[in-house]
């Protein structure tokens, strides 16, 4: 009887090693996850035109702090916007991306962007400037102003070098309700021009930035925070995710069936000898 104690307590053991290991893997993938945005995959169209829509309540958020610009020499030492929230949606062809954040006022010249890096050489965040270990851009930047109520596609490699991209291919929607702003950004995962553009595929990790301007007038009649003086974040990373994959748990359901009937084996192996 003690021999079968022991033979059961090591197919226990192992069992338990394997989904302690499942675990520590998903708790390492919440962690990563928790520092990026995460675009979930949906069926039907995407709330492009709608930053209200219920649809966006199935975006998980991640919120990201804000803080001046201070690469440039027009700047200013303190901002309205100190943190974002961003949720993003995309249906394996397109992408949908909103920026959330508090604005105590509503003004022509409040806008917001997004920045990607372009291709695998590394880019700094503010513009693809050049600096230290880091080799300048390029960078693809969609801008939304709330004047124009559009997108502008631009690209950059530097300060300096900003300029709308021939093929305007980004469309954003913005939408001002109780001191809050929510801008959707909305394009193809991937375009023909790879040179210019960010190329989106589902599964891999990429890096994105964000700029938030309060378009509010001083006493003076100038606009608070224009071009280079404005609300940014460093670089975090973004993934749309692909479809779902069930194969981790096809494998882990098979690997404890194995060790069952390993287990169920071994036992009555046992068991025959003991009776012998």
């Amino acid at each position: 009887m003690s021999q079968c104690s022991a033979s059961w307590g090591r197919p226990v053991t192992i069992i338990g090693g394997g989904l302690l290991g499942l675990m520590l893997m998903a708790t390492a993938a919440v962690a990563q996850e928790s520092v990026a945005v995460r675009a979930n995959m949906v069926k039907g169209n995407l709330p492009v035109d709608d930053p209200t829509a219920a649809a966006w309540t199935q975006a998980p958020a991640s919120e990201f702090p804000m803080s001046p610009q201070v690469h440039w020499k027009e700047r200013i030492q303190a901002v309205t916007v100190n943190s974002v929230k961003v949720r993003s949606l995309h249906d394996g062809t397109n992408i949908a991306i909103m920026l959330e954040y508090e604005d105590p006022t509503q003004d022509p010249d409040d806008a917001a962007a997004l920045e990607f890096m372009v291709g695998d050489k590394k880019a700094h965040f503010a513009h693809g400037q050049p600096m230290l270990q880091v080799e300048g851009g390029p960078v693809n930047i969609w801008y939304w102003k709330n004047k124009d109520g559009k997108a502008v596609d631009m690209t950059a490699k530097g300060f300096g070098t900003l300029r709308p991209q021939a093929d305007q291919d980004v469309k954003a929607k913005g939408v001002y309700d109780n001191g809050k702003w929510r801008v959707v950004f909305s394009r193809a995962l991937t375009t023909g021009n790879v040179e210019e553009d960010t190329q989106i595929k589902p599964g891999e990790f990429i890096n994105i930035a964000f700029a938030v301007w309060d378009g509010i007038k001083t006493e003076s009649g100038e606009v608070k925070e224009k071009g280079s003086q404005k609300a940014v974040s460093s670089w975090w990373y973004f993934r749309a995710e692909p479809p779902a994959d069930y194969s981790a748990y096809l494998y882990a359901l098979m690997a404890m069936g194995i060790a069952a009937a390993f287990q169920f084996v071994l036992i009555r192996k046992l068991k025959k000898g003991a009776s012998a």
